[in-house]
């Protein structure tokens, strides 16, 4: 089984996919923390990471050939990335949504718990900082897979599963996530 796990910033999906796959006994893999990575190499944030990509197509692809790689060649396994769904169409595909103002609540919260930002979104001050940050964010992603793939990685229709964690505990999410991708492998295979 292979599981891809998209989603708005800040709706749980780290947290999800680290119950998710001891659940199911899958390996883990991050496409968000190698985009990261690769900021950092750069001395990029992300956020300024992801605007360079709206022209520089090297930013998305060496990590979007990896995803198709592992798609080919493994199983048993959870994704996380944006175009994951795209890329290994034969997973159970499940896109995680959260309001953006809950999202960038969420996120600086953890920012400023952790005492650091080890998710490389710069040093934000405020939630209203980190909920336009968020916006330029997913506009950026929205943009970029449009022009390099056609495809709209918001789009409900091209997902399994397709929940918004906005008003759910984590506890709450990774239940009905087990239970929804238990009745997707129950599904007999589309032809």
């Amino acid at each position: 089984m292979i599981i891809t796990l998209s989603g708005a910033p800040g709706s749980g999906k780290s947290t999800v996919a680290e119950a998710l796959v001891k659940t199911f006994n899958l390996k883990r893999y991050y496409m968000g923390q190698i985009r990261r990575n690769m900021a950092k190499e750069h001395g990029l944030t992300l956020e300024e990471f992801n605007k360079l990509g709206e022209t520089e197509d090297w930013t998305d692809k060496k990590v979007d050939d990896y995803q198709k790689q592992l798609g080919q060649t493994e199983d048993n396994f959870l994704i996380e990335g944006r175009t994951s769904f795209f890329l290994i169409p034969n997973s159970i595909k499940i896109y995680l949504d959260a309001d953006l103002k809950t999202a960038a609540e969420r996120i600086f919260n953890q920012i400023q718990n952790k005492g650091g930002n080890e998710r490389n979104e710069g040093q934000p001050i405020s939630v209203e900082e980190m909920f336009e940050s968020l916006k330029n964010r997913v506009e950026s992603d929205v943009k970029r897979y449009k022009k390099y793939y056609n495809i709209d990685i918001l789009d409900q229709a091209h997902y399994d599963i397709f929940l918004d964690t906005t008003s759910m505990t984590p506890n709450e999410v990774i239940e009905t996530l087990a239970k929804k991708i238990k009745e997707c492998q129950q599904k007999p295979p589309q032809a």
